[in-house]
């Protein structure tokens, strides 16, 4: 296992983003033969009739996932043959296939090779985000025998245009020699994320982490306190992300280089694009969740990339080593000063530290690798520790969580939260900004809570809730009485596709044909688009199939309006608009009915703790969906001018709603 993760540390890795001063373009494809195309779609069709033999048999699901996986990359090349990209990309495609059929003839057998606990294999997971089956990796030590929990390293890949779940199938149990993310070996199993492609873990690639490590602590002894993420360069910018929005989850992040986005400070976008910025473009701003995580931010000196985040004034740009340098900045000006030698820092009153690889471009140095090394080990050895006080920062309830403090409700979102908690004893000393809600957990001994100069007496409880009416705070139930933005429930749009979703087609008499007709265009769009970049058809169902269940279990997503979806028609006079058959009114502004489609998300009037969502999926451009970026376009409601002929309406009126769900 230790040459598995020998490398020769000055060279990319296999995934890491090409160094180059430019981002790769988008590979043109390239057209199979008909033939190629006739063998594949032959290889796929034999795969699934043996899925559908194996299925008879009431074989293991896990073990009949593995097997599908194949097929579903096979299928995929079908539907979209404008991703094949390259000779090897066909050829790779055969392969697969006949790996998968492999398999495929082994469970007809009542057996499973792949499934042993060693070496390096592809598994498979069926999202519950939307039903698919997505590939990850897995590579075990020699000293796994599955007698007591191993570690789990969960590695997100970098920029990689061509990689489908073909190309990712074939590459991964080949290790490469020159690997990036290579690190010393004491013990732990490797989960390599598919991540959905090349979106830098945003939306279903956020979603493709969890739901893996899930899979694989299910299948293999994890121990869920010492799961350590680690990601470079694309995946580097999926790795702040993640860690600073999630800083309880993992004993430590090791994040090399990692694109940022910048359109948070750019300014000129209305205010219901604005706010949502704050949350995924804006992740310096985050940086105070690293006093709640140990966090390794390194890149290599001579790092030729463009920076997304510009340089200090006067300063030359360095590449994509700016994000740690930049987050590290951010650490001292909230009051968490470097000290150490150069190049080698650790943050004062933080558990992280910050590195740069001396003349190294974009990768990481042989020192600056046993350094981390070293970090990762410690922090692997302590695991996840629940401290006694918490920093935590936030804009938006759904990233919401730090250890024993959960933000529930928000002054105004996508402006900055604070919470400081400390513990002492049977004491504890609260200050918040920006927040009206709070839960504290691990309350077992506590009496006092000081909360913004308030003192509180309580009983001990395993959590407390804590709610603001004004300027006074007094201990609450732990959901506040009417409609309120709160975690996974406070939007925009996008928000409704991080948790399990269901598209409903409308099938009724629509009001009014045209504007029906835009929305069943951008059903029709949304399924296509998030199909091709996030390697899923989403969950579709007839308005006339849905069920109860259905509503209990999912985010709801209805396309059409009153006349043609009958489960519009129900939550109608719910809804914070006024739409009838000659018009829709938003606020002061009204719209014609017959020319306009309304596209909202709200608390679903028929299922508390869900969302509604209209006439939408997500709202980032279709090229946002396979890069750094991926930008919410529409806020929580928009008012959509139907385009006949197009997919994409022109936006006539977009807002935000408030912190009670009205319209300000």
């Amino acid at each position: 296992m230790r040459q598995l993760f020998l490398a020769a540390f000055a060279v990319i890795a296999l995934f890491a983003q090409p160094a180059a001063k430019k981002k790769a373009a988008f590979p043109p494809p390239i057209v199979p033969k008909a033939e190629e195309l006739a063998r594949l779609r032959m290889k796929v069709e034999e795969l699934e009739g043996i899925l559908r033999a194996i299925a008879l048999k009431k074989a293991d699901s896990d073990l009949i996932t593995d097997v599908e996986v194949y097929a579903k990359a096979g299928r995929f090349l079908l539907e979209f043959p404008q991703t094949f990209f390259t000779q090897d990309g066909v050829n790779q495609s055969f392969t697969v296939l006949d790996e998968g059929l492999a398999r495929g003839r082994q469970l007809q057998n009542g057996k499973a090779e792949w499934a042993a606990p060693k070496g390096r294999k592809i598994l498979a997971y069926r999202s519950a985000l939307d039903g698919s089956v997505q590939p990850y990796g897995l590579t075990f030590p020699d000293s796994y025998d599955g007698s007591k929990p191993a570690r789990l390293y969960v590695w997100l890949h970098g920029r990689n245009q061509t990689l489908t779940e073909a190309n990712f199938i074939v590459t991964f149990p080949k290790p490469n020699k020159a690997l990036t993310y290579a690190a010393e070996d004491v013990g732990q199993i490797v989960l390599d994320c598919y991540g959905r492609w090349n979106n830098a873990n945003h939306w279903a690639g956020e979603v493709d982490i969890f739901e893996a490590i899930a899979d694989v602590s299910r299948r293999y002894k994890i121990d869920r306190n010492r799961i350590i993420l680690r990601g470079f360069s694309l995946g580097g910018a999926g790795a702040w992300h993640v860690a600073l929005q999630y800083p309880d989850r993992f004993a430590a992040a090791e994040i090399g280089a990692g694109t940022y986005p910048r359109r948070a400070s750019m300014g000129g976008f209305p205010l219901y694009q604005q706010g949502p910025l704050r949350i995924w473009e804006n992740i310096i701003d985050w940086s105070l969740n690293a006093f709640n995580i140990p966090i390794a931010g390194h890149d290599g000196d001579t790092d030729p990339q463009v920076a997304a985040i510009p340089p200090e004034p006067g300063r030359p740009s360095r590449g994509q080593l700016e994000s740690s340098l930049r987050v590290r900045a951010q650490l001292a000006k909230e009051g968490f000063p470097p000290e150490g030698e150069p190049n080698n820092w650790r943050v004062k009153g933080t558990p992280s530290i910050f590195l740069i690889s001396e003349n190294t471009g974009h990768s990481i140095s042989p020192l600056v690798r046993r350094r981390i090394d070293g970090f990762l080990k410690q922090y692997g050895d302590r695991g996840i520790v629940s401290p006694d006080e918490v920093r935590f920062v936030t804009y938006t309830t759904r990233y919401n969580r730090a250890h024993w403090v959960s933000v529930n409700g928000m002054e105004k979102h996508y402006e900055r939260a604070d919470v400081t908690a400390r513990r002492t004893g049977e004491r504890y000393d609260v200050a918040t900004r920006n927040v009206t809600h709070l839960t504290l957990r691990e309350m077992t001994k506590a009496k006092t809570i000081h909360i913004d100069g308030q003192a509180l007496k309580v009983k001990s409880a395993s959590e407390i809730h804590l709610a603001k009416n004004g300027s006074r705070w007094k201990v609450s139930g732990p959901v506040l009485p009417g409609l309120r933005k709160t975690h996974a429930l406070q939007g925009p749009i996008d928000d409704a596709f991080l948790d399990p979703f269901l598209l409903v087609r409308p099938t009724g008499t629509p009001w009014n044909k045209e504007a029906n007709d835009q929305a069943v265009r951008i059903l029709a769009r949304f399924d296509r688009v998030y199909a091709r970049y996030y390697r899923a058809h989403p969950r579709i169902k007839d308005d006339t199939d849905v069920t109860p269940e259905d509503f209990a279990r999912y985010n709801v997503a209805l396309f059409g309006d009153p006349g043609s979806n009958r489960h519009i028609a129900k939550i109608l006079a719910k809804l914070p608009v006024k739409w009838n058959r000659q018009s829709i009114a938003a606020g002061t502004q009204t719209f014609a009915a017959a020319e306009h489609v309304p596209a909202m998300i709200y608390p679903n009037p028929l299922r508390p703790g869900k969302y509604v969502v209209i006439n939408s999926g997500l709202t980032i451009d279709e090229r946002e969906y396979h890069g750094d970026y991926s930008m919410p376009k529409l806020g929580d409601l928009a008012i959509l001018k139907v385009q006949p002929g197009t997919e994409t309406p022109d936006i006539a009126f977009a807002a935000l709603f408030d912190e009670r769900w009205r319209l300000p």
